[in-house]
């Protein structure tokens, strides 16, 4: 018998809570949750280092931040020679891998084949079929995987809940009924006067929309939607006769800000909205159905618990541990105090405990917020209210337990904290000294594509109104 398949689904951009599979109180991920209330699934997975570079980073090589030595997005050159992918180690055990929709990035490295699809869109464009457009070109890949004699692993990396969120019709109205347009509602007058992003939110939110909840009701639309083509790839799965022999794991390399913490539609902010993921496993047989765990995990994890699922075994000395003794009702010792970082579009780090949240920033960010802040995560679980200044021994204590964390790790990689090496992180080559540097450096978007775009869209208007 083969080696079982491995499909991995990469789904940028997913945070948690807006999923039905951890409580939403939209239906968003119906054919999701019905697959993961067969297998297993992970309530407190987190992606301590965001966004995609690093997130998947670690969620390829079974390592922390110090051990990819990867926390920016524009990570700059490839990963570390001392560092073996997922890909690589399946590729050495005869398998064929391909990864699709994401060649390009660091992180992805070691894959046998690399497909594309058009996974982006704007409003010019029209509404975007991202998931119908991975599907053309996965299934194929599915069907050729299939019937080789090797076993196979096939990545995927969903774009639905990346922004733009432009979900095809009808989906885009399916948790929306009120008055994108009202005049009255002023909720996304902040958003658009955010001049690092205004030009890009004008390239594809609908000309005139006034309202920050038809926004968020098209990235929910487009949860649903994305799950509905899942279901028609899992459906050809069950139709090529493979799903008994395949392995199939669902993750997120990190969350999104929709209108919170002033850091709208975007993934940046060390906020839990970005850093909690989704994480289940499915495999009939081999995972056992209908269990949910509590446990702290982490993006690291997910390496060495596949690897354990497969049957393979490496010498690799991972900083992640595998998931499978929880599985077989083992105790498995939790981390649930941990080092977090971001290099998006600003630089900051900190330390997460189940009842505290520290953010450091290391440069002034561009929301002019302070450069320490501090969460209680079990009074104020969405983190809106900075207690920092009434707690400054908590502080201190947080401050303490991060850097011991930190000198720990760079005495056994033998590295310096890549967060205090990358300093290149924005690809501005230069380091940010104030708020207002940033704001006026670090942008998003095209004025004049944006301007070129809402000219286009009032000269259709104008046309539909004179027939």
């Amino acid at each position: 018998m083969k080696k079982p398949n491995l499909i991995l689904f990469g789904i940028d951009s997913l945070r948690a809570d807006h999923m039905s599979l951890y409580g939403y109180h939209r239906l968003t991920t119906p054919h999701m949750d019905k697959l993961a209330a067969a297998g297993c699934v992970f309530e407190n997975a987190f992606s301590p280092s965001i966004p995609t570079t690093p997130g998947y980073a670690s969620m390829f090589t079974g390592m922390d931040c110090f051990g990819t030595d990867v926390v920016a997005l524009r990570h700059e050159g490839g990963l570390g020679s001392h560092l073996k992918t997922l890909a690589e180690v399946l590729g050495d055990e005869g398998y064929n891998t391909t990864c699709v929709g994401f060649s390009g990035n660091p992180a992805s490295r070691g894959f046998q084949n690399y497909i594309d699809f058009p996974g982006w869109g704007s409003w010019e464009e029209g509404r975007s079929p991202k998931a119908e457009n991975l599907n053309k070109v996965a299934i194929p890949e599915l069907k050729r995987l299939a019937g080789e004699q090797k076993p196979f692993f096939l990545f995927l990396r969903h774009m639905d809940p990346h922004s733009p969120y432009l979900p095809p019709y009808p989906f885009e109205r399916i948790f929306y009924g009120g008055d994108e347009f009202d005049p009255n509602n002023r909720s996304l007058e902040p958003v658009m006067s955010f001049k690092p992003f205004r030009d890009y939110f004008a390239s594809w939110f609908p000309l005139g929309c006034t309202d920050k909840d038809y926004i968020i009701a098209q990235y929910d639309g487009a949860l649903a939607y994305m799950d509905v083509c899942i279901a028609n790839f899992i459906a050809v799965v069950r139709a090529l006769g493979i799903e008994e022999n395949t392995l199939m794991v669902f993750v997120s390399d990190h969350g999104e800000t929709l209108y919170d913490h002033e850091c709208w539609f975007d993934h940046h902010g060390l906020y839990d909205c970005t850093l909690h993921i989704p994480l289940f496993f499915y495999m009939p047989g081999k995972v056992p159905a209908g269990r949910r765990y509590k446990d702290y995990v982490h993006m690291k994890d997910v390496m060495p618990t596949i690897l354990d699922l497969l049957g393979i075994k490496t010498d690799i000395q991972f900083d992640g541990r595998s998931l499978v003794p929880l599985f077989e009702g083992k105790p498995r010792e939790q981390e649930p105090e941990y080092y977090i970082t971001e290099a998006t579009w600003m630089r900051k780090h900190g330390w997460r405990t189940p009842e505290w949240k520290y953010i450091h920033a290391l440069e002034p960010d561009f929301h002019f917020k302070p450069k320490i802040e501090l969460y209680n995560l079990l009074k104020d679980p969405e983190e809106n209210h900075n207690v920092a200044d009434e707690n400054p021994e908590v502080v201190r204590m947080l401050e303490k337990r991060m850097q011991n964390w930190i000198a720990k790790r760079e005495r056994e990689t033998g590295r310096t904290n890549p967060m205090y090496t990358n300093l290149n992180w924005h690809g501005k080559g230069v380091q940010i000294k104030s708020s207002k540097q940033a704001y006026n450096l670090l942008y998003l978007g095209s004025p004049k594509t944006a301007q070129a775009l809402q000219a286009r869209e009032l000269q259709r208007q104008r046309g539909q109104k004179e027939l």
